[in-house]
């Protein structure tokens, strides 16, 4: 189905009946894109699982497309270049690097 595997953006919620866990991640993972997911349940173990086994960005449950500035936002696989907000987006304009500097007398090892 179409709209399971392409990347849309736009106003679409899809509902899909399934039989099985397995089932659900199977097609919700068949596609090379991964920004983000959505799993409504009242069965917190389930939204954990879900959670863990769902190749995406962001993973919402019982809620959908909430995104505070201080929360990593980025997708997986072929879905964005990167993640944006929180420090990943620091992350994402620096560069780290050490630098030493001794200010007193060096004895040096080599001759």
């Amino acid at each position: 189905m179409t709209v399971a595997r392409e990347e849309i953006f736009g106003p679409v919620m899809s509902l899909m009946g399934f039989d099985s866990e397995e089932e659900v991640v199977e097609r919700a993972n068949a596609t090379p894109y991964g920004l983000a997911a959505g799993v409504y349940t009242s069965d917190l173990r389930r939204a954990h699982r879900m959670a863990a086994l769902l190749q995406a960005g962001t993973v919402w449950i019982n809620n959908y497309n909430l995104t505070p500035v201080e929360v990593p936002w980025g997708g997986h696989k072929a879905s964005g270049v990167g993640f944006e907000n929180g420090n990943e987006a620091i992350n994402q304009w620096t560069q780290p690097k050490t630098v030493y500097i001794e200010m007193g007398k060096i004895d040096s090892p080599y001759p």
